[in-house]
């Protein structure tokens, strides 16, 4: 059996399913599965909160709505999550089990499910802890899908998604130990938007105090070099500094370097 009938009958062993949305990559996949197998059955959540840029979740409503999948919305103040704002290494952990727990609640009678793969667990990724504790589904990695091979089966089943950059949460792009704030985070999505609405596909905007470290493809270095008036102008217009790119380019988890010490 292959792993993408493995999924299915996997979720057909559910019968009944909330989806964590995000419009993400893996996600996507899921909830493209889950509804080809359950039909109405699926119900898609998905929060909106600080850590999530604007253009993600108009993204994810779209998918919902052009594939007529139910889906619930809520706010979510992740800044007044207990020990959030503080930025401890252990956020994700605080963040997603408070999350997840809002998930269950507005789940009800469904089973809830997200978007993990087998790749997530070699990454410094404390939010995992919570999912474990919580007991939340994991479908993708219960059957050994990985990143690509879900990259891969979402291209042959024509979800825009299967080249769609990686993404992750906003509070991502800034050190552990400096306090989380509206006005960082929204600075942050600015400047990502501005990079995307300039034609670089996968970036990251790290900050650091009032520096900006860009992360870009090294194949997009030199597009970059010629832009860099543009560049810079507009990040100094978002109240940066100091603007610099990051010669070894962009890498998930690059923050989770002092962790790992």
């Amino acid at each position: 059996m292959s792993k993408y009938e493995a999924l299915k009958e996997n979720l057909g062993g559910l019968g009944n399913v909330a989806v964590a949305f995000s419009g993400g990559v893996d996600s996507t996949f899921l909830l493209k599965v889950a509804h080809e197998v359950l039909g109405d059955k699926v119900l898609a959540l998905t929060a909106a909160s600080k850590f999530v840029p604007q253009r993600e979740l108009d993204a994810a409503k779209k998918f919902c709505a052009e594939n007529k999948i139910r889906q619930l919305i809520f706010e979510a103040d992740v800044l007044k999550i207990a020990g959030v704002k503080e930025n401890p290494v252990n956020r994700c952990y605080l963040c997603k089990r408070a999350l997840f727990e809002s998930f269950l609640r507005l789940a009800g009678d469904k089973i809830l499910i997200e978007g993990t793969n087998t790749d997530d667990t070699s990454d410094y990724r404390p939010g995992m802890k919570a999912l474990a504790e919580l007991k939340i589904k994991s479908p993708l990695r219960e059957v050994g899908l990985s990143k690509s091979e879900i990259r891969e089966l979402s291209r042959e089943v024509n979800l825009p998604t299967w080249s769609k950059p990686s993404m992750a949460c906003l509070a991502s792009r800034i050190p552990y130990g400096d306090e989380l704030t509206a006005e960082k985070l929204s600075r942050v999505e600015a400047a990502e938007n501005f990079l995307v609405d300039a034609g670089f596909n996968q970036l990251r905007v790290r900050v650091h105090g009032n520096l900006a470290r860009i992360e870009i493809l090294p194949e997009d270095f030199e597009r970059a070099i010629k832009l860099r008036e543009e560049i810079s102008g507009r990040l100094k217009e978002l109240g940066f500094a100091y603007v610099t790119l990051d010669l070894q380019g962009y890498r998930t988890g690059s923050l989770n370097i002092e962790v790992a010490k």
